[in-house]
């Protein structure tokens, strides 16, 4: 059951980009239209759920029984930065017409705090094995459906003749991303 929670609670509640604001850059970024959404949700699934894993891993078994923990920041970067360089190439390789539209967004994955947050937030709420795989794959999916969900409004409200010049572009992105935060304040008190 506490599995579950963790689950539902980082994709709806703590959602990293709705609720804590992080990894807003390709949130923002990628978001113009569906397929580049699409993609950059799977990647940084991908990348999230694999980087919780490795990252506990590395640390309750390399960095605790050597007496390193300070590290741990180093060591999640690294483990990050090959997982996302896995990634591109696996993505220029089978998509080369994804990769061309996530751009410099994909390499930036690396430094996307969201996917570092996921690692530092199961170490210090001492998440088990299967608890930080939950949330990590939880956080991923929260993220995925944040940034779909935005570029399906997105590419409607591209698509509206009436929307006023001043609005045009990124200020409706970023009042609909207010928005959408709002709208997942609802979910607070859904676990307890």
């Amino acid at each position: 059951m506490r599995i579950f929670i963790i689950l539902f609670s980082a994709i709806l509640i703590n959602n990293f980009v709705l609720s804590r604001f992080l990894g807003i850059c390709s949130f923002l970024g990628v978001s113009k239209k569906t397929e580049t959404a699409f993609g950059m949700g799977l990647a940084v699934t991908f990348v999230m759920a694999l980087a919780s894993i490795i990252s506990y891993v590395v640390y309750h078994f390399i960095l605790v029984p050597l007496d390193i923990k300070y590290l741990y920041t180093v060591a999640f970067i690294l483990v990050i930065a090959a997982l996302v360089q896995f990634v591109e190439m696996v993505i220029q390789k089978t998509s080369p017409a994804l990769y061309k539209a996530l751009g410099i967004y994909l390499p930036l994955i690396t430094t996307n705090c969201a996917v570092l947050a996921v690692a530092v937030i199961n170490m210090n709420e001492n998440y088990n094995f299967i608890e930080s795989i939950a949330n990590g794959v939880g956080a991923a999916l929260g993220y995925f459906l944040a940034i779909v969900l935005l570029a399906g409004i997105r590419e409607r409200i591209d698509n509206n003749e009436s929307m006023p010049l001043a609005l045009k572009g990124f200020p409706i992105s970023l009042i609909t991303a207010g928005l959408m935060s709002i709208a997942f304040l609802g979910f607070q008190g859904l676990i307890k």
